[in-house]
């Protein structure tokens, strides 16, 4: 009988251990890999609450620094770490889930440009603070008309934060640039192409705050050639709506890019729809100039993402503003393959190779023909 109880005590010992094994087992396994629900609200909570800092690697992104995303007070502070960090590469990326350009300030600025010159038509040129060729390529071609069909036009470029390694001498030389041509507009944002929203919404708000007398605004890329004849004769015309007009390349019913090896990718989170809202493609879109402080209002009720000329169509749709199809669409080309000139004399807008074929098609363009001086 006392066998038979030892017995018992021992099985009922090794039946707890055995338990007790299994218990902290799993405990274990379930902390390493917590339920989908917590690890979707962790991450959630650190999305909503941290900027991320991701150093691009082919088409994948790795994360490699979480920090506090920026209030207006904290921002300096948090672009200087940003600096510190982009010395280590040569292309950085800072993704910011609050695009509104009260967030930023400018560095570099033109405050009474437009109460001097007075524009009708005002083209704002978003590129990068090294590509100096292509604005000296612009300032030389459709930059340097000043008055077309007896209209002040106005030429500006933005950029922002320079980054790598000589970002001190390279802002020195955006400083003696600005100095010389007074017409270069600088913001505190990371320069990248993960950062174009917040590039496109500070163009709209320093037209909003520093340039509301003008008529009409274009934001035109640096690799385009504009032929602003043509583009003078369309905002002329007796039928263009001088208010609530935004045109140019309409894109309608784009589904969003859900393939995260895709440089144009959108998460659920940022952009929930399947289909964009109709957008006007980012090369080069023109609008009244009343609609760049209703774009900008609209933007602290829409979230930001990255793709910038489709979250300007949501900011749009978001006024009740349809985008309109220009008369012509063939004006408005995205590539006119093998140059012709007679192509060139037709288009308003369209994306050329490079700096110097921009400066070769304008001088053929503008040469003068026998049909010019008969």
């Amino acid at each position: 009988m006392c066998h038979i109880k030892k017995g018992f005590i021992l099985l009922l010992t090794l039946t707890f251990l055995l338990s007790a094994i299994i218990y902290f087992s799993d405990f274990s396994l379930k902390i390493a890999v917590p339920p989908r629900t917590l690890y979707t609200n962790v991450v959630n909570q650190i999305r909503s609450y941290y900027m991320v800092i991701k150093f691009p690697s082919g088409h994948d992104n790795q994360t490699i620094f979480l920090a506090p995303a920026p209030t207006p007070k904290a921002h300096q502070q948090v672009q200087q770490r940003s600096i510190q960090i982009s010395k280590q590469t040569t292309d950085i990326s800072v993704h910011y889930h609050v695009a509104h350009p009260s967030n930023y300030h400018f560095i570099l600025d033109e405050p009474e440009i437009c109460s001097q010159w007075d524009p009708f038509l005002v083209l704002m040129v978003p590129v990068a603070p090294h590509q100096v060729g292509a604005r000296n390529a612009i300032r030389s071609t459709w930059g340097n008309e000043s008055t077309v069909q007896g209209k002040a036009v106005m030429t500006l470029f933005l950029v922002g934060l320079t980054g790598g390694s000589d970002s001190e001498k390279a802002q020195q030389q955006l400083e003696e640039e600005s100095r010389q041509h007074r017409d270069l507009l600088q913001s505190n944002f990371v320069d990248s192409y993960f950062n174009l929203t917040i590039k496109t919404m500070v163009i709209m708000d320093w037209l909003a705050t520093r340039c509301p007398q003008a008529n009409f605004s274009m934001k035109v890329d640096s690799d385009m050639y504009l032929n602003l004849e043509n583009l003078m004769t369309l905002l002329l015309a007796p039928n263009t709506p001088r208010q609530n007009y935004i045109t140019g390349m309409v894109m309608w019913d784009r589904p969003v890019v859900r393939n995260k090896n895709s440089k144009w990718y959108v998460s659920e989170e940022l952009y929930p729809e399947p289909k964009y809202p109709t957008y006007l493609l980012g090369m080069g879109y023109v609008f009244s100039n009343d609609l760049p402080e209703k774009i900008v209002e609209a933007s602290k009720e829409i979230k930001a993402f990255n793709i910038e000329d489709a979250y300007v169509g949501a900011c749009v749709k978001h006024v009740g503003i349809t985008p309109s199809s220009p008369p012509d669409p063939s004006q408005f080309r995205a590539y006119l393959g093998q140059y012709n000139r007679e192509d060139f004399l037709r288009v308003i807008t369209t994306i050329i190779g490079s700096p110097q074929q921009l400066i070769y098609i304008w001088k053929d363009v503008k040469r003068p023909t026998k049909r010019d001086q008969i």
